[in-house]
């Protein structure tokens, strides 16, 4: 399972970090990143790494602020978003899954191998 954390009242302009604990599956066997979703829109992907070599992908709105890691010792991975925007305000889901793609397009109907409850950012003007 993931669980979630991190999420709360920021002003814009400020940072916060997510982070992502995983259990019950094989960690270094899959790819684990960040979906999110405002009220009344679609899944948006933010990001993504794939946790045996590192590598990482990021949607272009959040390319240069936000820096996806992991800590492979602890099952955690994190999301530091710094410069947060009004419009990055939305839930934030963590997923796993065999591929980063899935995650980083994040489409609406997409059934993730593991996905948690979110944690809710919202960003004040």
């Amino acid at each position: 399972q993931l669980q979630a954390s991190g999420g709360g009242l920021v002003q814009a302009g400020g940072s916060l970090r997510l982070s992502c604990a995983a259990s019950g599956f094989p960690f270094d066997d899959y790819n684990i990143g960040w979906f999110r979703q405002a009220p009344g829109k679609e899944r948006e992907g933010v990001s993504c790494i794939t946790i045996r070599d590192g590598s990482t992908y990021y949607t272009d709105s959040v390319k240069g602020r936000f820096t996806i890691s992991s800590d492979n010792a602890e099952n955690t991975v994190y999301l530091q978003m710094n410069s947060l925007k009004p419009e990055d305000t939305a839930v934030y889901y963590c997923a796993a899954d065999p591929l980063c793609l899935p995650i980083v397009v994040a489409p609406p109907e997409y059934d993730y191998d593991y996905w948690g409850q979110g944690t809710l950012v919202t960003v004040s003007s």
